[in-house]
């Protein structure tokens, strides 16, 4: 899936830049052009000669070259670009990346990229899991970067621990990968629903719940890398997607979550019922504030929400694939698989609130996955992110 792509590999001042060459190399074996662009202080570590000889291009280092005065453009590149990746990343190269600290052409060159960006952090354990560096990577992860996690064993210091960047063998399998799943659903549309639903009391009172949209929002980023047409029906929620292709539509209430989906879905190839809706909302709904003063105490009577996913099973078509999601406290296994079938799903995805770190307003999350033909996948705690790769990789 490398052949003919076009890679930006940035190197920064990290012993690990050794190994970069090794990477340079069995990128252009596998048949992608790359361009390298070097921080001042990786040029300590390797030499652009090395480079520019695996590659057959001048290495990129500086703005400008001194004695011609040619400039170098980094919004060229980034726009040249179908990745870029990063490898050794320094803590302090990552730090400037995450805050904007654009003082040198690499990461001048990162601000400007329109692809996906790989980053394959090298540095000592202590800097390694300092919370400045976890914070940073956090940042990276948020604007839609790919971080390829360092191994554990023996660093520069001769300490042991984990920092040692990642073998070129397996960032070169991470890019092949994430090439290859960017085709799997090319031509799909896709749509999924994220966040919860607000159901009005009165204008500045609701029935709602702690979904924060973070998953929903992390399978539309991973559906769109992977090449599809993403619609997001999103209830109110503060995050947004990473990828600029994902379409949004706001809704409030579960039953314009109802008619936006009900619209959508005969156009849709895969259905993802992401969103936490509410299952009931009030009979009645005040028009004006209720005031606490005129009442001892209030009694709100409910009506049953509409059932979207129900809904939308009962009409698929046979060349739909319509996924649903089960947040459970008890029972979990039995009662996902109950939903699957009594809702003519797919496919099920379950969380449980059992399990620390999943569920609402995390950054993590565990799941099993459940298919109407009976198999089943438990995943691993995973961020979000990895989890919602996880599950658009198992669509069928």
């Amino acid at each position: 899936m490398l052949k003919g792509k076009h890679i930006i590999v940035g190197i920064t001042g990290g012993i690990a830049a050794y190994k970069t060459a090794t990477l340079v190399r069995l990128l252009i074996k596998q048949g992608a052009e790359v361009q390298v662009v070097m921080t001042p202080n990786a040029r300590e570590f390797i030499t652009p000669v090395t480079l520019s000889a695996l590659t057959g291009k001048p290495v990129v280092s500086e703005f400008f070259t001194a004695n011609t005065g040619e400039w170098h453009s980094h919004v060229d590149l980034g726009l040249w670009a179908d990745a870029m990746v990063i490898a050794p990343a320094t803590a302090s190269t990552i730090g400037k990346m995450a805050n904007g600290v654009a003082d040198n052409m690499l990461v001048t060159t990162y601000l400007s990229a329109k692809a996906p960006v790989f980053v394959a952090p090298a540095m000592d354990l202590d800097m390694m899991a300092h919370p400045s560096t976890a914070r940073n990577l956090d940042l990276l992860r948020s604007y839609g970067n790919h971080i390829i996690e360092p191994a554990e064993g023996e660093l520069a210091s001769h300490l042991v621990g984990r920092g040692r960047m990642e073998e070129p063998e397996n960032i070169v399998r991470v890019l092949d990968g994430f090439f290859s799943r960017k085709q799997r659903l090319a031509g799909k549309k896709v749509l999924i629903t994220a966040g919860p639903t607000y159901e009005r009391i009165d204008p500045v009172r609701f029935i709602g719940n702690f979904s924060t949209g973070k998953m929903g929002y992390a399978l539309a980023d991973a559906a769109a890398r992977a090449g599809a047409d993403v619609t997001v029906i999103s209830g109110p929620v503060n995050v947004k997607a990473s990828e600029h292709s994902v379409k949004v539509i706001p809704v409030e209430s579960a039953c314009q979550m109802y008619d936006a989906c009900v619209k959508a879905f005969p156009e849709s190839d895969i259905v993802i019922m992401c969103a936490a809706v509410a299952d009931y909302a009030p009979v009645d709904v005040h028009d004006t504030k209720i005031k606490r003063e005129n009442t001892e105490g209030m009694t709100i009577e409910l009506k049953r929400n509409p059932d979207i996913a129900a809904a939308l099973g009962s009409v698929k078509r046979p060349d739909q694939l319509l996924v649903g999601f089960a947040l459970e406290t008890d029972h979990e296994a039995e009662n996902a698989v109950r939903k699957l079938k009594a809702k003519n799903l797919d496919m099920i995805v379950l969380n449980s609130l059992a399990v620390p770190g999943a569920g609402f307003a995390t950054d993590t999350n565990q799941v099993t996955i459940f298919k109407a033909d009976g198999s089943e996948l438990s995943l691993p705690l995973m961020s979000k992110a990895e989890t919602a790769a996880n599950i658009i990789d198992n669509l069928s």
